[in-house]
């Protein structure tokens, strides 16, 4: 999908829905659509809603032109994600971008248990972000000194989780669909549920289903977008 203020016009104002591939990061789909457009829109205004993880894929929300001013609005409403969490071990990342650090017991976690446990995680709760995350500590992004072997000491904060729903329970595999608010991010929601079940766990997969009222199902996918948007050129 791409939304037009003037049809055509990218610098008046445009909105486009991105499927972001894995290991892409969001900045990446920024650029290469920035590049797409640099012949026929000069120097093109071009940012996105809200980051989404390199291993993670998705919707983003791409703002192009006078829509740029428009980011924050989207960056601010609700979300959707499909997460994929492996109980029995840990990383520093809370993620698959670091090598597993623990493994831990998981045997012992039923399903009523697990039920029992989640709804503990839904409203507004504390949460700690990944010290692998882009949040800033001092003026600098944590990951920048966490792969420095400086991890900063993160900060608890309070985020909004309004639905969690149990898609599909294999252990050591769980997979959830979590609807949440600004600032959630899923790795540490898989982090502490390991630790709230006893065991440990780590967020092996995720995907943005939703933001708002724009859903994946929508968006474009970036081979095809940056296929149709150089055929244009």
């Amino acid at each position: 999908m791409i939304q037009f203020k003037e049809e055509g016009n990218y610098q008046e104002g445009a909105l486009v829905l991105v499927d972001k591939p894995l290991y892409w990061t969001s900045f990446d789909v920024v650029n290469k659509l920035r590049w797409c457009l640099r012949a026929t829109c000069g120097k093109l205004k071009v940012g996105h809603a809200g980051t989404l993880d390199p291993l993670a894929t998705g919707l983003v929300i791409i703002c192009m032109g006078r829509w740029t001013k428009e980011i924050e609005k989207y960056m601010g409403q609700q979300k959707e994600y499909v997460a994929q969490l492996t109980f029995g071990a840990t990383t520093a990342s809370y993620d698959l971008e670091t090598p597993v650090e623990g493994n831990y017991p998981w045997r012992h976690i039923t399903r009523e248990f697990f039920d029992e446990v989640l709804q503990k995680f839904i409203g507004e709760i504390e949460q700690v972000p990944p010290v692998f995350s882009a949040v800033r500590v001092d003026g600098v992004r944590a990951y920048e000194k966490a792969r420095k072997g400086k991890g900063p000491e993160m900060q608890a904060r309070k985020v909004y989780i309004k639905e969690i729903e149990v898609v599909r329970f294999e252990l050591p595999v769980v997979e959830l669909r979590v609807v949440c608010g600004k600032g959630t991010y899923i790795r540490s929601l898989a982090h502490d549920l390991g630790q709230a079940c006893g065991s440990g766990a780590y967020l092996s997969a995720l995907r943005r289903t939703a933001i708002g009222a724009f859903r994946v199902e929508d968006a474009n996918n970036m081979e095809d977008l940056v296929a149709c948007l150089q055929k244009r050129l």
